[in-house]
């Protein structure tokens, strides 16, 4: 099954138009971006460090990210890809194994990211990564924060990220993760100057989904977005019970039965 979900997750980047690709941070809402009918899943680091009581930035004990997402595959049968920041280490064949654990609980992508540290450091760590031969088919989405940290703006950026991209596809990179990229001309200036499948994220000023596409977006995350909309609708739920308010509550879009069901079929998986 792993490495039939391998196949399917490389090929959801090849197929024309843009792939959506919904980010998850437990069994539950895995289970439901898979009812909602997507073909594959992925998690957002914050949402899932916000979820297990840590903040997003490198705070999560590997040991609490490899068990959440076991409890992510063991009813998943779609595939899943894991956001593991910089790999939790500067040593490139620490973070090799690390990516092999999750390999071995049945992820078959992963978002890698330089983040402040050089691209050459990246650019190694996916060396490493691609060195392990049980790693061959993982894909492995270099993540460039230039344009989220404001290391530079403008057509400096895409040109910086360029030269990033050429690094990380000479180390075995799959395709090339941008956040915060949102200008269309910076846009198909990145495009035009790798071979790596191109995916952004959901940032305010994005270009129109009808306008992705056109300009060679091949993949689309909406980050922790969903996770601050689903808390946020619990935090006005909540509100509303304790001001006594408890009608809206039982008239929601899910059922407890619905719900149920969802985990009941996922015996079949395990």
């Amino acid at each position: 099954m792993p490495s039939a979900l391998a196949t399917e997750f490389r090929s959801l980047h090849q197929r024309p138009g843009v792939f959506y690709l919904p980010n998850v941070w437990d069994a539950a809402s895995a289970r439901l971006a898979v009812k909602a009918g997507a073909p594959a899943v992925a998690t957002s680091s914050a949402a899932l460090c916000w979820s297990l009581g840590y903040e997003d930035g490198g705070a999560i004990p590997k040991s609490e990210l490899i068990a959440a997402v076991r409890r992510i595959t063991r009813v998943l049968n779609v595939p899943l890809s894991v956001d593991i920041e910089d790999g939790y280490s500067g040593n490139p064949e620490e973070v090799a194994d690390f990516v092999q654990e999750m390999h071995d609980s049945g992820v078959v992508g992963i978002n890698l990211e330089d983040g402040e540290g050089s691209s050459g450091l990246l650019a190694k760590k996916i060396q490493a990564i691609r060195s392990r031969g049980t790693l061959a088919k993982m894909f492995v989405n270099a993540r460039t924060d230039v344009y989220l940290r404001d290391i530079a703006r403008g057509v400096e950026a895409a040109e910086m990220v360029s030269l990033r991209a050429k690094q990380y596809w000479q180390a075995g990179a799959d395709g090339l993760f941008v956040p915060g990229l949102t200008q269309s001309d910076e846009c198909a200036l990145v495009v035009a100057s790798t071979e790596l499948p191109l995916n952004l994220m959901v940032v305010p000023g994005l270009p129109s989904t009808e306008l992705l596409a056109p300009l060679g977006v091949r993949r689309l995350t909406p980050g922790p977005w969903l996770f601050l909309a689903t808390h946020g609708t619990l935090l006005r739920c909540t509100t509303a019970l304790l001001d006594g308010a408890i009608g809206d509550l039982t008239s929601g879009p899910l059922s407890f039965g619905e719900m149920n069901a969802l985990f009941a079929a996922a015996k079949a998986i395990q």
